[in-house]
């Protein structure tokens, strides 16, 4: 038998699309023909690599090695393994339990149709690869995948014989017909079950019933916790039992949980505190479709479920995770349990701070070194003019005659102590900054209320002032040091010198306008950085993260109000107090002298003087600052560092190769026929039944 036989069935008319089948096949073999080379070669990596069987000298795939292949990498869904196996019985269309690179091929072709998963489930029950699906062969199948304790299901009703029929074996579905009939097919089961089990007829079946009927159709979509408690739902109302417009109600809720999930994350996001109650996700699902798509009764469930009981109060999106993610494992009990360790432990607190502080000090390094010119060009423009003489005219006029009078090299005069300074001020900053944040952070929303970010980003930057003034101020004269030399015939003097000179109260000379500078640059920078990611390249949104681009111009986008509104002004004044006053320059007293001379002497501009390029300097160093500490923190975590706990499902992971996620869709859809769906037909191979009379005519 040809391997492309089970891929491209006889066509046989349909009603309402006489010849559907006959194109979708040779769409399949155009598909096949289209084939791009590097897919054909990524396609034979995998087959080499995971086919075990060699059969002169031919490579071949056995159950388990398909099941290998074809297998998501970290699936987030709650199906078996194992039941993957269902998919080798289609792609072995030689019927001799293995599958040759041919067939593997065919198969992988199959997975790139937009309807692979409603075709490979067509495939499975058209047990005679006839291109039509049978009453027996419907039954049949059906039969040997479910289980004798299972509810039973009545073939013989209205609902089955709309399909085929009234006459067993007089009509048979096409591919088009199949598809709608899976598709209402839990719903008919649903309905079956609930009257097979509600024999009084009264409208209520017991919460262990309701149990048993969602765990054949929808257990492989529920976490444990949430099965667990499935009982629970007769508590909505009073008598102890369920109704049946609770079981529907709840399977449209598992049905649309994609929608559910989507409706939480954007209200959740959108809520000012991280939570939100019925009211708000009835209200959000409402503005984002044309029609209500949930009841109150739908609504009243989830929070129900998410709430563990209590479905009046606000959840955060946490919250909903075990209804949301069938491999839900508690994560909230182990993080509270975790941070109340790591609450009364100052060694841990103090190792992760040691983290980040080298972390810190390693991204500021970054940083400086890429701006360190412009730095350099800000300094020696903001210097004092000599009386009846002005050094530089702009920052372009002074980047020239750095360039004149001491070469490429001159533009990283003073680099050493600058990276060294750099390390402990950005690291300091940084790591305090972290630290306040994650204090005051909601543990479950992960939200920060505005105040906090301001005073963590204050504290920040107070913070670095108290360590790193004397190593800007030995910088600032090793810097002014160079054109001095060369005007002046005076040779450089080293840092030891500086500082002997300066002394201890010396190296805090102009802290006053560092703090006034550092403290409201960083309560700016850190909130807006923080709101930037978040409200404008929607860090988190649907578990996106942010890309190269979208990070480096959320960090140097933030330095731009930051510098504009606190640094040129206070700037201008710290480094004229912190430079040493030559011969025909002025002399400042301290902070007041400073401003008031300036304003007076060079007027109001002059205290805005180097505020272009003070712009241009903080916002890339702090972009690529900012921008190294987060990729550093991204591939190289503190392994003792607690963050609140994620979210993750199908819809905020990674995207997979398509035709991986195709054949989990496929093995979803026969799944929704009963969660046993394959375990019970291991060995179960066509044909099952025989070829009816209507197929052979």
């Amino acid at each position: 038998m040809s391997p492309f036989s089970s891929f491209l069935p006889t066509a046989h008319c349909e009603q309402d699309a006489p010849s559907s089948l006959t194109g979708s096949a040779l769409t399949s073999v155009r598909s096949a023909v289209e084939i791009p080379e590097n897919e054909l070669k990524r396609w034979r990596r995998v087959f080499d690599a995971n086919a075990k069987v060699v059969i002169n000298g031919e490579k071949f795939l056995n159950t388990e090695n398909f099941v290998n292949a074809i297998v998501p990498r970290g699936d987030l869904t709650k199906v078996d393994r194992a039941q993957f196996a269902i998919l080798f019985r289609v792609a072995d269309a030689s019927k001799r339990g293995l599958v040759s690179w041919e067939e593997f091929t065919v198969f992988e072709t199959l997975l790139k149709r937009p309807d692979a998963d409603y075709w490979i489930a067509f495939q499975y029950f058209d047990a005679d690869n006839s291109g039509t699906i049978t009453f027996d062969e419907l039954k049949n199948v059906f039969t040997a995948n479910v289980g004798s304790s299972s509810i039973p299901f009545d073939f013989d009703s209205d609902w089955v014989k709309l399909y085929l029929g009234k006459k067993n074996g007089t009509h048979v579905l096409g591919y088009n017909e199949f598809t709608q009939l899976m598709k209402g097919l839990q719903g008919e089961r649903l309905r079956q079950s609930f009257k097979y089990l509600d024999a009084d007829q009264d409208g209520f079946i017991k919460p262990d019933q309701f149990k048993q009927i969602i765990l054949e159709i929808a257990g492989h979509k529920l976490s444990d916790a949430v099965v667990e408690r499935l009982p629970t739902l007769c508590t909505l109302t009073p008598g102890g039992r369920i109704t049946y417009s609770e079981v529907v109600a709840f399977h449209n809720v598992v049905r649309e949980m994609d929608m559910v999930e989507r409706i939480i994350r954007e209200a959740t996001a959108k809520s000012k505190d991280g939570r939100i109650d019925q009211s708000d996700f009835l209200n959000h699902s409402a503005a984002r479709s044309r029609y209500s798509l949930f009841t109150p009764m739908e609504a009243s469930i989830i929070f129900h479920f998410a709430g563990r009981g209590n479905g009046d109060k606000r959840l955060a999106l946490v919250d909903f995770a075990q209804l949301l993610d069938p491999r839900w494992r508690a994560p909230r009990e182990e993080y509270e349990g975790k941070t109340a360790t790591s609450d009364t432990s100052f060694l841990n607190v103090l190792l992760q701070s040691t983290y980040n502080f080298a972390q810190g000090g390693i991204a500021g390094a970054f940083g400086a070194s890429i701006v360190y010119p412009i730095d350099l060009g800000d300094i020696q423009n903001q210097r004092s003019t000599v009386v009846g003489q002005m050094l530089y005219k702009n920052s372009m006029d002074c980047a020239q005659k750095i360039l004149r009078n001491e070469g490429l090299l001159g533009f990283y005069r003073g680099l050493g102590p600058q990276l060294i300074g750099v390390a402990p001020e950005k690291a300091i900053k940084l790591t305090v900054n972290d630290l306040v944040r994650g204090r005051a952070m909601d543990p479950e929303t992960g939200r920060i209320k505005l105040g906090w970010e301001l005073i963590a980003g204050g504290t920040a930057g107070g913070c670095q002032v108290v360590f790193t003034n004397p190593l800007e101020i030995v910088k600032i004269r090793l810097q002014i040091q160079g054109e001095a030399a060369k005007l002046e015939g005076a040779a450089p003097k080293g840092a030891v010198y500086i500082v002997r000179q300066l002394g201890l109260v010396g190296l805090y000379r102009g802290a006053s306008a560092c703090l006034l500078r550092d403290i409201p640059f960083s309560a700016i920078y850190f909130p807006a950085y923080s709101h930037l990611k978040k409200d404008v390249f929607q860090e988190g949104y649907n578990g996106k993260q942010l890309n190269f681009l979208e990070t480096l111009g959320s960090a140097a986008i933030a330095g731009m109000p930051a510098a504009y509104l606190t640094t040129p002004a206070v700037d201008v004044v710290k480094t004229r107090l912190q430079v040493e006053a030559r011969k025909g320059e002025s002399h400042y007293k301290g902070l007041t002298d400073a401003f008031v001379k300036i304003y007076r002497e060079e007027g109001f501009r002059a205290l805005f003087k180097g505020g272009p390029a003070r712009i241009l300097r903080s916002s890339p160093q702090f972009g690529f600052t900012l921008l190294a500490y987060e990729y550093l923190h991204k591939y190289l975590p503190c392994p003792l560092q607690d963050k609140p706990p994620q979210v993750q499902t199908a819809l905020t992971s990674r995207q997979e190769d398509m035709s991986r996620i195709r054949a989990r869709n496929a093995l979803k859809i026969l799944l929704d026929v009963h969660g046993d769906f394959g375990r019970r037909a291991t060995n179960f191979s066509p044909p099952l039944v025989r070829p009816s009379p209507s197929k052979l005519a």
